[in-house]
Order: C-alpha cells, then structure tokens, then sequence
C-alpha cells in the first residue's frame, strides 16, 4: 500500500537535500522531483493491480474465499497510487527543508558499503553472475515438484468432532450406548473439556443424519495446556487411537466448521472423496471395497469411510395374483391392510386448544415385529372369511441399500478420507496412479475426485490459464512505458528472480503448494516488476538526460535507487512477518502466503539490484556500442 509513496517521498527527499538545488524555489524542486517518478509509479503500481486480477476468476469456494481479498488489495492500491502523486508531494513541502544535506543513515551507509563493491565486480563477471542465477532458478524448479500441493490449509478452530459411523440396522439404544461409550474415551484426554453428541436429526433437520450416525463436538482447553500432543493432527491421532479401542463401529475425526465446508463442497464430511459413478449397486459396493483396499495401504490417509450402501434390513411381501383373485381381493386392498396395520394410518385429527395432532391407528407393536407376526395379519374375502396373509404371498426378510446417492441423477458411492502428514495432492496422485493398474473399471462406470482437491484443481487450472494472459498484459503496459521490447523482456526478467525464494521459502518451512501461496507468488509478480520500472527508468534517465555511459549510469542508477528498492523491499517483508510467524486461529492460511512473499522478496531485491544491471549493461551496451565516443545514449 505504502510502495508509491515510499518511492515519491524519497525521491523528492533526494532532490531537496541536493546541495546543487540550492537556490531553486522549493516548489520547483518537488514538482521536478515527483514528475521524475510519477510514470514509473504509475506503471508500477498499475501493474500490481493488474496481477490480481486472475483472483476475480476464481470460482466456487475459492472464489468466496479470496475475491473479497482482491477487492480489497485493488481499491486500496488505487487510492494510494492518487495519494502518492497528490497528497504525498504536499505533504513533502509542508515538512521538508531545501538544501538541507542530511547524512544517510547507518543502515543504509553499511548497505551501500557492502553492495557498490558487489555491484562493480558482477558488472566485471557478467557470465559468472548470469550462470549462477540460471543454476538457481534451475535448482528452485527442481525443488517444485517436491512441495506437496493441497487446497487451503486446514484451519485450526479449536475444538474437534468425532463422527461416529455404525451399522444401519443398529437399534437407537445401542447406538445411545455406543456414543456413551465414545464419550468416556473421547473425555479421557485432558485437553477435552466438554463434549456434547447428537443422534439422528430434529424437526427442524438441521445436519441431518440417519440414527446409525452421531455428530459430535468436544471443546478443547487452550492448545499452550495441553499435555497429550502439542498440534492438533497429533491430538487427533492420539483420539483416533483411543477411539480404535470402542467397537461396534468407525469413526472420522474432523473440525465443525471443517465438516461443513467439507459437506457442502461434496456432500461427505472429509477432505477428500472418491465417487465411484455407476448404475448397479452391487457393482459399486465391490469396486468401491477395491478402492478402499488400496487407500488403506497409502501413506497419510486417514479416517477412511466407505458408504455403507447394504445393511438395512427389509421385509419383501410378495403376493400371488391368483390366490388373492380367487377370494376376490385386489393387490390395493393388500397394501392398503399392509400400509395401515404396520406403518399406520391418520384416522382423524385431534384439536387441544390452538394445537392439532393427527391420531394414527396401527396395530401394537407384537403384532407387526416380526414375519411370523405380519404374515398372521387377517384379511376379509368377499364371503367375509379371514384369511393370514402368509397364505396369499410369500414373505421374507432380506438385506438392502440403507441410502442411495445420487450425483446429476446418477447413482455413485463415496469413498472419503482425511489426510495426515502429507499433501493432498500427492496422496491422490498415487492413489489414481494405483486405482489405474488395480482397479478395472467395468463399462458405464467411473471415478470422480471430489472435496478439498477438485477444489484445488480447480483453482490451479485457473490460475495456469490466467496467470500468462497476465503477464502478457504486463508486457504489453511495460513497452508502452518504454517503447522497448529489450526493456521490457528485461523487466519480465524480474518474475523468475521472484519465484525462487518463494520456492525455497515454501521447501524450507514444509508449507504445501495452496492457493493462498499462489496467491503470494502473484503478489511478488507485482512488486518485482515495480522494483525493475523504478531501477530501469531512473538508469535510461541518467543515459538521456545527463548523456551518461551505460556502465556509468548502470552504476548511479542503483546507487541512487538502492533506498527506495529497499525500503519498499522492506516494507512488506516486515509487515507479513507477523503473519509468517504467528499462531492464532486463522495462522494456518496466512502463512504460506506470508512466507512465499517473504522469500521471494530476498530473492527478487538481492537479484534485482544485482543481476538486473548486469543484464541491463549487457543488452543496452551492445545497441551502443557501435556509437562513436563521445556516448551520448539516446534510448529507443
């Protein structure tokens, strides 16, 4: 935000303390010294605003996420480009002295000391300079693939929900029970205070869940008292141990909120689905156990649910046509004695005051709990004789699906998991690559990615589109601004010097390739490109406007522009340490941001103030070079 008043302030600070100035009005000075950097400002601060545009492409959760940051970042900077170039010089007369000479300070006395010595000899060894910067930025694209990518990190909220899974056919006291019991486990950890369970779904159906499965949350006491694990991965491991121990069903150990994000990006309650698509229910429930066969054996998979497709009991009534013909009774009137004497029926209503209730008639329950009992049910023919039912059809009591997904009217079957210890991205990798060679899909059938990383691809296939048409317009702006290709392919230079401390940076703290990392990178496209216009520009000034030699200007350029790259270097790098290094709720997605910025703008400052000039004197010294002495340089 503060770069373009960074870059005004200390110019017009320059000029004023000049002693050659002396005598000239002080209005002068700072109109003089504002028009020197207003275009590269302009540009700069322009092109920042530009390279957050890929994030206005974002959909789905991403996009809800991040747009409102984009927002945010673009009317900020564009509120401060027209501060910079209009309050900022006012600000300056106000305050500052003309012709008074202050000394630079110690910083940036030692920072000059150390850099003019490195700067004259990289002028002197352009091929060493050029080769080792290739060699890092082939090594930094080397170290890429290594990464690890997932979606967003996984924030840490500070309590923990155990999502118990039972067998459908379970009765609702045993499954009382069994929650009981998770409870007492659950509860034995001193870093759960309190933990409360539903089961089943209200009235109102909120989270709603069949009775075979209970949602859970337990409160945690804060994470600098705890004794059991110092993360929460590492509290959720030791849970899920504990919890291996309670049998009579599985359990998925998540967050409330990361359940529900989770749930409404692909209906299931984990970070990553498998949704096995096909037409035939048997089919599906072999193919999905193959699948989870291999899962189980992958590194970093976790909490592996496979749906429960079977298991909920069914009584099947088969009535013989004939049979019930002969005693003149139809199939409606079976199904309507059916219906009536097990489900029930409302024969009236009931009115107590302002409230009414149906009152529903069915037989009592040792009458209808079991096939002997249902086929005993009596039937009137048409002479009045009561018949059992048992002799018109045939019953029986068989398994069948409890619950029956569908995704666009096709039927599938998730399977889910949670990760530990490992990126998203590279668990599914090996997991597709192992399904391919062991699992064969029959015809008709297929296999959907779904949750955290079809987000995550989602948002990447994005920005690998988006991200070069940017840089294409930001190639476009920057020969507008010099009427160079040369300079302007020199300045695009500056993207690759950013992204290598942001790689490293990322490899050195294990933080994972996200999308608020490539958020980062973006953010360094534009302050690289910003610390090129400003060194470029003053450097063809220098060769215009005081007919300087390229090495001379070369030379003065980043002399007199080391403060303001600095600074504005600077400025960034410390205020995102806070988010690099903090350990709050929310952290979690700050930091891969903050770190790659970070580590880019090392990298990117270090090499613009070194191998930016060594390219600079390189292709501008070989368009003069054919010009007599004295070298007056004209530009393009």
């Amino acid at each position: 935000m503060v770069d373009a008043s960074v870059v005004v302030v200390e110019n017009v600070h320059r000029h004023v303390s000049d002693p050659r100035h002396q005598g000239l009005p002080r209005k002068c000075i700072i109109l003089n010294a504002g028009r020197e950097v207003a275009r590269p400002v302009v540009f700069g601060i322009m092109i920042i605003i530009i390279v957050f545009m890929p994030i206005l492409s974002f959909e789905g959760m991403e996009g809800k996420m991040f747009k409102p940051m984009a927002y945010t970042i673009m009317i900020a900077l564009t509120v401060s480009l027209i501060l910079s170039i209009t309050l900022s010089p006012v600000l300056c007369y106000m305050s500052l002295r003309a012709g008074h000479n202050d000394p630079d300070p110690l910083v940036l006395r030692w920072a000059k000391r150390a850099y003019i010595p490195l700067l004259r000899w990289a002028l002197g060894h352009r091929s060493i300079v050029l080769t080792t910067t290739a060699l890092m930025l082939a090594g930094s694209i080397a170290v890429f693939p290594y990464l690890g990518t997932e979606f967003v990190p996984i924030l840490n909220e500070g309590t923990m929900a155990p999502l118990t899974i039972r067998l459908p056919s379970i009765s609702l006291g045993q499954s009382i029970k069994i929650e009981k019991e998770v409870q007492q486990a659950v509860m034995e950890f001193p870093e759960v205070q309190m933990m409360v369970s539903k089961i089943g779904r209200t009235e109102l159906a909120n989270d709603p869940q069949e009775p075979n499965e209970s949602d859970s949350v337990a409160m945690l006491a804060p994470i600098d008292t705890w004794t059991t694990a110092s993360t929460m991965e590492g509290l959720k491991d030791r849970v899920r141990e504990r919890l291996a121990r309670v049998p009579g069903a599985n359990y998925l150990i998540s967050q409330p909120i990361q359940q529900r994000v989770d749930e409404l990006i692909s209906g299931v309650r984990a970070e990553v689905t498998v949704k096995l698509i096909g037409p035939d229910l048997e089919v599906l429930r072999q193919t999905g156990d193959q699948i989870a066969g291999i899962l189980r054996t992958i590194r970093g998979v976790k909490d592996l649910k496979i749906e429960q497709l079977f298991g909920q009991p069914y009584i099947t009534i088969d009535i013989d046509r004939s049979k019930i013909a002969r005693h003149g009774i139809n199939v409606a009137d079976v199904r309507e004695i059916i219906a009536t004497a097990v489900g029930g029926e409302a024969a009236t209503r009931v009115y107590e005051e302002q409230r009414r209730f149906n009152l529903v008639v069915r037989f009592p329950e040792q009458y209808r709990n079991s096939i002997e009992t249902i086929g005993n049910i009596r039937l009137s023919d048409r002479n009045g004789a009561f018949i059992p039912l048992s002799d018109f059809g045939t019953l029986q009591m068989h398994e069948g699906p409890g619950r029956i997904n569908r995704d666009r009217l096709e039927r599938y079957l998730p399977v889910s998991f949670n990760t530990y210890g490992r990126d998203i991205g590279g668990i599914v990798a090996e997991a597709q690559q192992r399904m391919a060679r062991e699992v064969p899909l029959p015809d008709g059938y297929r296999v959907v990615w779904g949750g955290s990383f079809e987000n995550m691809q989602r948002a990447m296939a994005r920005i690998k589109i988006i991200v070069p048409i940017t840089i294409g317009v930001i190639f476009v702006l920057l020969f507008s601004s010099f009427s160079s290709l040369r300079q302007a392919a020199l300045i695009i230079l500056n993207l690759p010097f950013a992204l290598i401390g942001g790689i490293v940076a990322l490899w050195i703290t294990g933080e994972y390739l996200s999308v608020p990392a490539s958020i980062g990178f973006i953010n360094l496209f534009g302050v690289a490109v910003l610390n090129g216009i400003v060194l470029v520009s003053y450097m063809n000034a220098l060769r215009q406007q005081e007919a300087k030699h390229v090495r001379e200007a070369v030379l003065t350029g980043c002399v007199m522009r080391l403060r303001p790259v600095l600074m504005t270097a600077l400025v960034a790098l410390l205020g995102l340490v806070p988010l690099a290094l903090s350990q709050g709720i929310g952290s979690e997605v700050q930091r891969p941001l903050a770190v790659v910025v970070i580590g880019g703008l090392v990298s990117s400052t270090f090499l613009t103030l070194v191998v930016l000039p060594v390219l600079y004197q390189w292709i501008e010294g070989r368009v003069a070079a054919p010009k007599s002495p004295p070298i007056v340089a004209t530009g393009d």
